[in-house]
């Protein structure tokens, strides 16, 4: 069946973690081991390269850019200047073109390209076709907007195909607070949503700390998702959202990508010490994320997949049932056994991401 995910983190791996990802899942793990890259746990435990996206008929994703600014009181990672942080996001740029020049990603920026590229790997699919030459379709994100040293950089972007933002990320940001963080939207935070709503970019309201969530619902009219979040009724976390959070993106149109991330999944993890399969982390329990949400909903229109695997973390802190992102695949499979209709699995796999971004682009 064809597949969106709505958050993988694409060229951090390929730059930061000096991943080829035109190479399987598996070739990029020996290697790595190979060179003793085991000082870090998610090194040699990746679970995302092209090879696996195709086979899990993954024809489109929404991939990022990432560039974190920290002041000098900041712990995190992150870099000193704005500027910096604008120049890690352009090479993570020139890595998405020189994908795109090999023949391995397409970018999608409109409503147009979205649907023939779509109609081009369901085409595929359903001859029982080989994909495994299909580009894979992209659109771009940013996670966090500390990088846009002004909005003038903002516009920038636009022009170069960035189509999401989310304003946060963690700690404290340059427009907006996010996980373990808190404070209200800032001034300039409030231009930067004014100025995402004139370009048409879509708000994605992963990350924001409570504060800045509820402003931001407020000043932003435009298009709204949650590209990778779970529920705080499950795991009582500020990196999720609560059921009042729920019903205010519900009644916006948004979807929410359920993660895979496993201290989001399940309680009672103990970062650098818990391991998945004693605190019983499988792929049952992101359904009962998404379950959660469409409880609240009273449908299955506002989720879908979000995984954000391999996000600075690798199978060591993913569900245990899952080796590499291909194992998705088997989620029709579990909806259906959970009583989801036909079309309301097509609507998690891919059709809620779809329908959204023809709204967002077609309006």
């Amino acid at each position: 069946m064809f597949a969106v995910d709505a958050h993988l983190d694409l060229s951090m791996n390929a730059l930061e973690w000096n991943r080829d990802l035109r190479l399987p899942v598996g070739e990029i793990n020996a290697r790595e081991r190979a060179r003793g890259w085991t000082d870090k746990p998610d090194r040699g435990n990746a679970t995302v390269a092209f090879p696996e996206l195709r086979r899990g008929g993954f024809g489109l994703v929404v991939a990022t850019q990432i560039g974190r600014f920290v002041a000098a009181d900041n712990p995190l990672p992150g870099w000193h200047s704005p500027e910096q942080a604008w120049a890690q996001t352009q090479g993570q740029l020139a890595w998405y073109r020189a994908m795109e020049e090999a023949g391995e990603l397409v970018q999608i920026v409109d409503a147009a390209g979205l649907d023939a590229h779509v109609a081009r790997w369901q085409g595929a699919l359903e001859a029982g076709a080989d994909t495994s030459r299909l580009p894979i379709g992209y659109v771009l994100s940013l996670e966090g907007a500390d990088s846009c040293v002004t909005l003038s950089h903002l516009e920038r972007a636009y022009g170069y195909g960035l189509r999401a933002l989310g304003p946060g990320h963690y700690g404290p940001g340059r427009y907006a607070h996010g996980t373990d963080a808190s404070a209200p939207l800032n001034a300039q935070g409030k231009e930067l949503l004014r100025e995402m709503e004139r370009l048409g970019i879509i708000l994605d309201a992963t990350h924001l700390c409570d504060e800045a969530f509820w402003t931001a619902l407020e000043i932003y009219s435009g298009p709204v998702w949650a590209s990778h979040n779970n529920c705080r009724a499950l795991v009582d976390h500020n990196r999720q959202f609560s059921d009042e959070m729920i019903r205010a993106l519900v009644s916006r149109g948004a979807v929410i990508g359920g993660a895979l991330d496993a201290w989001m999944m399940v309680p009672g993890w103990v970062r650098g010490k818990s391991l998945p399969e004693p605190l019983a982390c499988n792929l049952e329990v992101m359904l009962d994320h998404l379950d959660h949400i469409c409880q609240i909903a009273g449908n299955a229109d506002h989720v879908g997949i979000g995984s954000d695997l391999d996000g600075a973390y690798g199978r060591e802190q993913s569900p245990y049932d899952l080796e590499t992102i291909a194992d998705l695949g088997r989620l029709p499979t579990m909806l259906a056994k959970r009583g989801y209709s036909a079309t309301d699995i097509g609507k998690v796999m891919h059709g809620n991401w779809l329908r959204f971004l023809r709204g967002a682009w077609r309006a």
